[in-house]
């Protein structure tokens, strides 16, 4: 066990340090030269799929995209001003919206939506070899193997704004440790900073960094119990601080307003972990971790293998959060399975390898790439087959006529629950970017986003980020209200120019020849366009 959180041991004669710090051992590692390269080439290599997949298919990231056009071009676009507004807001849920605008003035939406997803890869990498080298005192080549985890189950949600706050949570933790035992100021300075722009990355974020500051103070606390108890209480409480910020926030947001709308759920914790692991193949996900753990063995067994003791203190407070957090918490779902992909990079970050000798070197650097390689050959395989109904959408959306009101429904009630059905979700969203379109599952939840439905289309489109209507709801709501309460589909031939129908099987026949003309036909949807009453 590696005990240290500083580089060596205090000089002779000098202040005690606040916890026990243990001589160095001799170390190896690959040159610092060659660890800078081989993180270049790791992140050029996870970006193969990004660059060459402009709309990925990622569940809730096209819907993101197009609220990022929106709040762009919004001065400028009267079809879009005519439906939406974009209203400001303390919202745990802003960091996308802060960044990609202003990065679209530069280029378009489609290369800033990119340039924003490598930010966050590049973020999560070097925040895991920023956090190690604050508690070792060095850089190391193993943390390299983060670039084979930035692909998981989490992304392939597309909950952007998320994702870029594990990067910044890593980094704020990094930034803890290393100020640890410098001056104060600077310390809660930097906390606070950090508490802040994580808040308006998601709350799970901000939560993640004070899982990691926990089990870092709480280490501490442990390692000082030889001296005077009550400092060290006062300052394992002063630690959280800058989490105080936090309630003063939410208090201010309308993110409050759902406060109510949480719930727990016992199934899917084991599923939150496989979303490390796993994305497409399960059998590329059990040969990579079989390859981690094999190593590790081996590493062990030569007692080249060292571990900070933050590791224990870590996976205690996270599973005791993990095991206690709400599946939906503020309205917001998967709010506990996002917490293991984030926290699997903090334990990276613990874990030190003694590469002593050239062939260990060597063997690391090719098994790394073999990683890589192979977890990026995976996406992109998979990828490049579901693009190809991205093609179809974008030529569908062509049919649309500029300021169109689409309506998306589902034809199969089971739609969407396939990994590789994520994309085709929110791809109706792309007729937001191209054609200026008003669509119903935009996402604009007061308190969620910041964007908004102007009168009188608001009660027409999704304001609840709920499931589209099923085809039989909408051929039950043609001409009659719903009994059973109002719906926003309501009457849809009066008040909807076209309707994407997703989850068709090829060929599948016109539900409704009376109200619906087909317009396009591709993989897996259908696009109707609506005959109004009386046309």
């Amino acid at each position: 066990m590696d005990a240290r959180t500083a580089p060596s041991a205090p000089a002779a004669g000098s202040k005690p340090a606040a916890h026990p710090v243990l001589p160095a051992r001799p170390h190896h590692d690959l040159p610092g030269r060659v660890i800078a390269a081989a993180f270049l080439i790791g992140l050029a290599l996870v970006a193969i799929p990004i660059v060459t997949h402009p709309i990925p298919p990622l569940s809730d990231y096209v819907n993101h995209l197009a609220r990022m056009h929106v709040i762009a071009v919004l001065p400028h676009d009267a079809d879009l001003a005519r439906f939406y507004r974009v209203e400001w807001a303390v919202i745990p849920n802003l960091m996308m919206d802060l960044l990609v605008p202003v990065i679209d003035r530069f280029t378009n939406i489609y290369a800033a939506g990119e340039i924003y997803t490598l930010m966050c890869f590049a973020l999560i990498a070097g925040g895991t070899m920023a956090l190690h080298r604050a508690l070792f005192g060095r850089w190391s080549s193993v943390q390299l193997l983060a670039f084979p985890l930035l692909y998981n189950g989490v992304f392939l949600i597309g909950v952007m704004n998320y994702y870029f706050g594990i990067g910044l949570a890593l980094c704020a933790l990094a930034a803890w440790v290393a100020l640890r035992d410098k001056p104060w100021p600077w310390r809660y300075a930097a906390s606070t900073a950090f508490v802040v722009a994580l808040f308006f990355c998601h709350l799970v974020a901000a939560g993640i960094y004070g899982i990691g500051l926990l089990a870092f103070e709480l280490l501490r606390l442990w390692q000082g119990r030889g001296r005077p108890l009550a400092p060290r209480l006062a300052a394992f409480v002063a630690a959280g601080l800058p989490f105080a910020l936090v309630g003063p926030l939410m208090l201010a947001s309308p993110t409050w307003g759902l406060s109510g709308e949480n719930y727990w759920e016992p199934k899917g914790k084991i599923e939150g972990i496989e979303l490390i692991f796993n994305v497409y193949f399960d059998y590329v996900a059990f040969a990579l971790t079989a390859v981690v753990v094999a190593a590790g063995i081996w590493a062990a067994r030569h007692r080249l293998l060292r571990v900070h003791p933050l590791l224990a203190t870590l996976l205690l407070v996270a599973g005791a959060v993990y095991l206690a957090m709400p599946r939906v918490a503020f309205a917001t779902y998967m709010a506990d399975q996002r917490i293991p992909v984030a926290i699997a990079f903090m334990v990276l970050a613990t874990i030190s390898v003694d590469l002593r000798h050239r062939l260990a070197r060597r063997g690391f650097l090719v098994v790394l790439l073999v990683m890589v390689g192979v977890r990026v050959a995976e996406v992109q395989v998979v990828w490049d087959q579901l693009t190809r109904w991205t093609f179809d959408f974008r030529r569908s959306v062509g049919d649309i006529k500029t300021g169109s009101r689409v309506l998306v429904a589902y034809a199969d009630v089971n739609g969407g629950e396939d990994v590789r059905d994520l994309g085709l979700m929110h791809a109706a969203c792309l007729a937001m970017i191209e054609k200026s379109s008003l669509v119903t599952t935009a996402f604009t939840v007061k308190g969620k986003q910041i964007l908004r439905v102007r009168q009188p289309y608001a009660a027409t489109v999704d304001t609840e980020d709920g499931t589209p209507p099923q085809l039989e709801q909408l051929l039950i709501a043609e001409d009659e209200p719903t009994v059973d309460g109002a719906r926003y589909w309501d009457l849809w031939p009066q008040h909807f120019d076209y309707v994407y129908l997703l989850f068709t099987e090829r060929g599948a026949p016109n539900p409704d020849p009376d109200r619906l003309k087909l317009a396009f036909e591709g993989d897996r949807f259908q696009l109707y366009k609506v005959i109004p009453p009386g046309g």
